[in-house]
């Protein structure tokens, strides 16, 4: 699939050093013309010199027709949606019995019901492109696999943060299956232990450059590419 002229949009750039700000630039750089967004909307213009920024909260429906609606009239249609956009659990690291519901709520509204809400206001968008592709950015934190960092493994994540992603994976395959007649493809990727803030890289992350790549791969797969599959640096993994 020629990336030349495509529209893609992607959620949660607004840090300079993060996945989301990356993957614009890698699509950028392919030849897409790239609507990066943020809930910040100053943050958002601040990064988006070259880029086309715009605000945009995913836990307000309003913000989300306001900007599917610009997408709409200015480009008619969506080729790439990218779901970057994440619920922070922050340092609460409290075990799941005694864990901050508060906390967890808003992590799964961002995390999970943003992300779903997302793909229901772009989807007659997406119905408008030759050979649509939406990616879900999760994480081994949410996978039984992960023999560390999933579910179970032994240095979990926060547990909202954990049971988020997990939730995000099982959307990730009950939307896939919805689109199996179609051309559109949907896949979760986790971009793996990234650099993105400073000082990481001695604790072995990878830059940042690589954490995107497998993101920018799974939005732009040929016709036959794989659908409703959880990826880490292009493998497929069990969840």
């Amino acid at each position: 699939m020629s990336n030349d002229n495509l529209v893609a949009l992607v959620t949660g750039c607004s840090r300079r050093q993060g996945i989301g700000f990356e993957v614009c630039r890698q699509l950028g750089e392919q030849g897409c013309t790239v609507i990066l967004t943020a809930r910040d909307g100053e943050k958002a213009g601040q990064l988006a010199s070259t880029l086309r920024e715009a605000r945009l909260d995913i836990t307000d429906t309003e913000s989300i027709k306001t900007l599917t609606d610009f997408v709409a009239r200015q480009y008619g249609r969506l080729d790439i949606l990218i779901n970057n956009a994440t619920g922070s659990a922050g340092s609460n690291m409290a075990p799941a019995a005694s864990a901050d519901l508060d906390i967890a709520r808003q992590i799964m509204e961002v995390t999970l019901l943003g992300t779903w809400r997302m793909i229901q206001a772009v989807a007659p968008l997406l119905d408008k492109s030759n050979a649509a592709r939406i990616v879900n950015v999760s994480s081994s934190a949410g996978l039984h696999s992960d023999p560390v960092l999933g579910l179970t493994g032994s240095r979990q994540a926060a547990p909202a943060y954990g049971i988020a992603k997990a939730a995000l994976n099982a959307l990730t395959a009950r939307v896939a299956g919805d689109f199996t007649d179609t051309t559109i493809k949907v896949n979760a990727i986790c971009p793996g232990f990234t650099a993105t803030y400073p000082g990481m890289e001695k604790l072995g992350a990878h830059p940042v450059a690589e954490g995107a790549s497998g993101i920018v791969w799974a939005a732009t797969l040929d016709a036959d590419g794989p659908t409703g599959g959880f990826y880490r640096n292009k493998e497929l993994l069990s969840w």
